[in-house]
């Protein structure tokens, strides 16, 4: 781990959501880091963040407010995990030839081990270390305490094997998380659904946001989009 006298560079896996937005929270209140930084992976074709659905305009409109640079990682859909590896390892290595001595790349995590581990082990044929602020918190709480702080996001995409598609492009707010089944993590841990992060403490000012139509994909995934008004 870094010494606490001397702030260490960090880069933050961005998605645009909520997990990676508190991330970004803890690193910015930890005096042992400094991000520097956002890397998204990027679909080629579709000019989106891959899972979340995010368009790349607004990915940047996100960046931007949050006064930080954007790193892109550009992959074909769908990618195999040789794929991601090499594409990362090379965005990785642009990051550190832009910011010398940056070694560690921090993900928004919350408690599935075997992800952690495959990460972890991605990074380490690089010469990388991984940084989880997030890790063991208690979703419930972390959920509360997001809304609480007046971050505010939206939900980009819904598993319908776990949640029902009407919960898409709804506000991430107490009363959603009243609505949402108990078989549901409050954060969305198991891949139940996603966010886009618009607005709140962290962010010069809210991005301006239009709701966009809603589509069934794979027969499984219902996403909505959100374009810059």
């Amino acid at each position: 781990m870094p010494d606490r006298a001397r702030p260490q560079p960090v880069l933050l896996a961005w998605s645009g959501g909520k997990d990676c937005l508190m991330a970004l929270a803890r690193l910015r209140a930890d005096p042992r880091w400094h991000p520097v930084a956002l890397l998204t992976t990027v679909t080629r074709d579709f000019g989106r963040v891959s899972m979340h659905g995010i368009r790349r305009d607004v990915l940047h409109a996100q960046a931007a407010a949050l006064g930080m640079p954007l790193l892109e990682c550009t992959l074909d859909w769908p990618s195999s995990n040789a794929a991601y590896a090499a594409a990362m390892a090379a965005s990785l290595d642009a990051a550190r030839a832009r910011w010398p001595g940056l070694r560690h790349c921090a993900f928004g995590d919350l408690f599935l081990a075997d992800v952690r581990t495959w990460r972890e082990a991605q990074l380490a044929q690089v010469g990388w270390t991984g940084v989880f602020p997030l890790w063991g918190s208690d979703t419930h709480a972390l959920a509360r305490a997001f809304i609480a702080a007046g971050h505010r996001a939206r939900l980009t995409c819904v598993d319908t094997t776990q949640l029902d598609a009407g919960f898409s492009g709804r506000a991430y707010d107490n009363a959603l998380l009243a609505a949402l089944p108990a078989s549901v993590d409050p954060c969305g841990e198991h891949g139940e659904f996603h966010t886009l992060s618009f607005a709140g403490p962290l962010f010069a000012a809210p991005l301006a946001l239009r709701r966009g139509e809603s589509v069934l994909r794979d027969e499984r995934f219902h996403y909505t989009d959100f374009t810059l008004a």
